[in-house]
């Protein structure tokens, strides 16, 4: 229910707009912010309660969440990973994840994260997605 509320209140959308100031904890927080909905919105899907693509896909939150996923601040970077695998655990996502260059990132975890538990997360959910298993076979991606 919160995450409906936030959604069409504009919560989404305000967090990306808050990222113009380009300061770093905000940005960490901005990260911390995405990262718990996606873990949130990741639940219901399996929960059965939710089904569709992700609201920050629709929302149009991929292209930041890509655009620092290997942000050189390591706050960020975990926020970020962490988003990134939870929005992947659903198949239903997976093509706009491709489109939008998040498989690149999530190989990058799952080969070079320095938290094992994240790159055993990208690794799992990269192996679980037909997908993602046929874009890296059609790119001949070794993970």
């Amino acid at each position: 229910k919160l995450q409906t509320k936030l959604r069409s209140e504009g919560g989404i959308k305000a967090l990306l707009g808050i990222v113009r100031c380009g300061h770093p904890d905000v940005l960490s927080q901005v990260a911390r912010g995405i990262a718990n909905f996606a873990k949130c919105e990741s639940r219901t899907c399996t929960q059965g309660i939710k089904s569709g693509r992700s609201l920050l896909i629709e929302d149009g939150a991929l292209p930041w969440i890509v655009q620092n996923a290997n942000d050189e601040a390591a706050p960020i970077r975990r926020h970020i990973e962490l988003a990134l695998c939870h929005l992947a655990q659903h198949e239903v996502n997976a093509k706009d994840m491709i489109s939008g260059g998040a498989l690149w990132e999530l190989v990058r975890i799952s080969r070079d994260c320095s938290r094992e538990d994240i790159r055993s997360l990208a690794h799992r959910t990269l192996n679980s997605s037909p997908t993602f298993r046929a874009e890296m076979r059609r790119l001949r991606i070794d993970y």
